[in-house]
């Protein structure tokens, strides 16, 4: 029996997340008023995922290593963007924005990270008990 290559999830995975960060953005363009909500969201919800995958991957063996590649590194990397971030965050600069700049470099980072975390705390509550 031949296994699928690894690369294959990631693929796979990395498509979805793709196609999901550009409907996203379609969906929140209109709200673009000084912050861009499109990447905001995506890369917020990104490390949300992430946490879930990584609360379900400690400990315990509920996720198979394929179902990781697929959802951490293919799903949430396609749908996360450092590089829109980063291009944004030089705009904003560029055109003297420097206050707005920042407060988007802090909620995206913030909220990263307490999206991780609250990821990972909501499968410790909800399948670990």
């Amino acid at each position: 029996m031949r296994t699928v290559p690894p690369y294959i999830y990631v693929g796979a995975g990395g498509f979805l997340g793709a196609m999901l960060r550009y409907a996203m953005t379609l969906m929140l363009q209109g709200l673009h008023i000084n912050i861009p909500y499109g990447t905001l969201v995506a890369n917020t919800a990104g490390c949300l995922l992430i946490g879930v995958v990584v609360g379900l991957s400690e400990d315990i063996p509920f996720l198979s290593a394929e179902a990781r590649l697929f959802l951490a590194t293919g799903v949430c990397g396609g749908f996360t963007t450092l590089s829109s971030l980063i291009y944004e965050l030089l705009q904003m600069v560029r055109v003297g924005h420097y206050l707005i700049a920042s407060l988007y470099f802090f909620l995206t980072f913030s909220g990263a990270a307490i999206a991780f975390m609250a990821g990972v705390g909501v499968v410790r509550v909800f399948i670990r008990g």
